[in-house]
């Protein structure tokens, strides 16, 4: 049987004491891996509390993580030949990462945790095979809303057009992201948002200028967590992982994924073609995919975990998001999509996205 929330929270803290009393909270000088530094790069605050002083403990190696802010950030770096021996980019940015060669095939023969991980986040279209990455977190795009001012039938009859109902003008936070608010503007329209077609890009363009200049939102980044937590606004547009915290902080607040499709994202481990440390990733890739430490990971983050038993878990009677949708991803609605890469296309959606925040400063 395993472990409770609360059991793992005690275990974790009084291992983390023994270790620190044995090993003087570093890696064993005896491990495998003595003497040896795994550089990873990593979204910032994207790992659990425990995870890397556990690695260096068992391993007897020495962890540096880097943290980047953007995707497009840490394709700079890797693309100029920064050296990393593991890298945890999301979907798309995988893709680009692979048709470029800049990043190596895995030997499956030496990964261990594919079966504890759920069906759903593998054999995603950026990777069918999973040959090049390995699942670190998942989720979707959805609606934050304030359940005392917007209705679920409103939600339900306008999806992501509630965005142009004039009863919510001043009380929206939009996610200061050309990719996702222009999946949001092509969902609203019926399109794809994979969609290299300019007509249809230039209709979402359009379709995002009818918002900022009728409906006075506010262009946010990671400050909408709090702000949302704290009911703020009725209505934005979160990641999944952010709705969890959310929605622990306020159970005023809901979030609600329209049926018109949203995107389904992962972020996954990879392994640059030029890391030196190959089997230090692998090793890595392993521990972090076990339960104690996708536990870990996902209660400090807040995201969704890969492992199954995780999800299980904090989902539970009694789990850390019992009752709490947006912990589970939806993956059964056929027009949610995982972005696919295209250097034009993305393009054109950080110019028109530009003028969109332009046409937005000059309307407030």
């Amino acid at each position: 049987m395993r472990m409770t929330i609360k059991k793992f929270t005690v275990c974790i803290l009084a291992a983390a004491i023994a270790l620190c009393c044995l090993g003087g909270c570093g890696g064993r000088k005896d491990g495998p891996y003595a003497g040896r530094t795994l550089y990873i790069y990593n979204t910032g605050e994207y790992t659990g509390e425990w995870v890397l002083d556990d690695f260096e403990y068992q391993t007897g190696c020495k962890v540096i993580q880097d943290e980047f802010e953007s995707n497009e950030q840490m394709y700079i770096k890797v693309a100029n030949g920064d050296m990393y021996d593991l890298l945890i980019p999301s979907d798309y940015m995988i893709e680009r990462l692979r048709q470029e060669g800049l990043i190596q095939p895995l030997d499956k023969s030496r990964i261990t945790c594919w079966d504890l991980l759920t069906d759903e986040c593998l054999g995603l279209g950026y990777d069918p095979q999973n040959e090049y990455s390995v699942p670190y977190f998942w989720g979707t795009v959805g609606i934050a809303y304030d359940k005392d001012k917007v209705s679920e039938e409103d939600l339900e009859r306008e999806g992501w057009n509630i965005f142009l109902d004039p009863k919510y003008k001043g009380d929206m936070y939009l996610y200061d992201s050309e990719r996702d608010m222009f999946m949001v503007a092509l969902k609203a329209l019926g399109y794809s948002m994979n969609t290299k077609d300019e007509g249809e890009l230039r209709e979402a363009y359009d379709w995002l200028i009818r918002v900022v200049e009728n409906q006075e939102p506010e262009i946010v980044t990671d400050e909408i967590i709090d702000a949302m937590a704290q009911g703020r606004k009725a209505l934005g547009i979160v990641y999944s992982g952010d709705a969890n915290y959310i929605q622990v902080e306020n159970e005023g607040m809901g979030f609600y994924l329209p049926e018109e499709g949203t995107n389904l994202w992962c972020d996954a481990m990879v392994i640059p073609a030029n890391a030196e440390n190959v089997d230090l990733a692998y090793e890595y890739i392993n521990f972090i995919s076990q339960y104690d430490e996708a536990l870990d990971n996902s209660l400090t983050v807040g995201y969704t975990s890969p492992n199954r038993d995780v999800v299980e878990d904090l989902t539970g009677q009694g789990g850390e998001y019992s009752g709490i949708k947006s912990y589970i991803p939806r993956a059964d609605n056929p027009n949610d999509e995982v972005f696919e890469f295209d250097a034009d296309t993305r393009r054109i959606m950080a110019d028109l996205w530009a003028k969109v925040k332009i046409a937005a400063s000059n309307a407030n």
